[in-house]
Order: C-alpha cells, then structure tokens, then sequence
C-alpha cells in the first residue's frame, strides 16, 4: 500500500515537472506613462488698465496702471497613468 501511494506521487511528480520548467514566450511589453489631470482656467478681470497723475520727486508724472486679472483654475479629471507598448528588455 506504501510503495502503490510512493509510485503515484513519483508519477504525478513526472508529470507536473515538464508543465512546471515551462517558461513561455514574451509577446509584448508595455510602459507606464502617466497622464497629468485636465484643468480648465478662466480669468477675470478685476481692476482695468487707467493712468493716474502723480508727484513723484518734485514732478508731476503720468503713471499707467495694467490691468489687473484674477485667475481661476478648475480640476476637470484625475490623472492617471497609460499602458504604451514598448519595446522589450532582454
């Protein structure tokens, strides 16, 4: 009864090894890349472009003021990261 159980092992063994030194065959590699989020931005505008006169050491100056913006910037998607194919690496 021993020597019945020792052989089947010893012939299961035999056959699972083949299934088990095979290694297969690469058929493509891939690269992670990651993709930053969208984000969409708007401005407004918060003070116009004018001119102002000034006394500035001992004179009287004209003094342009550029417009003033505020900007505002809204997350539209997550990052996330893409599978490229690439080149393999032996």
């Amino acid at each position: 009864m021993k020597t019945t159980i020792l052989v089947a092992a010893a012939v299961l063994v035999s056959f699972a090894a083949p299934a088990m030194a095979w290694e297969g065959k690469v058929v493509a590699c891939y690269d992670s890349v990651w993709v930053p989020a969208k984000t969409e931005t708007h401005k407004n505008l918060h003070s116009a472009a004018h001119t102002k006169w000034e006394h500035r050491g001992g004179q009287l100056v004209e003094v342009y003021y550029a417009p003033v913006y505020i900007q505002h910037t809204h997350q539209k998607s997550e990052g996330y990261y893409l599978k490229v194919k690439a080149a393999c690496n032996k």
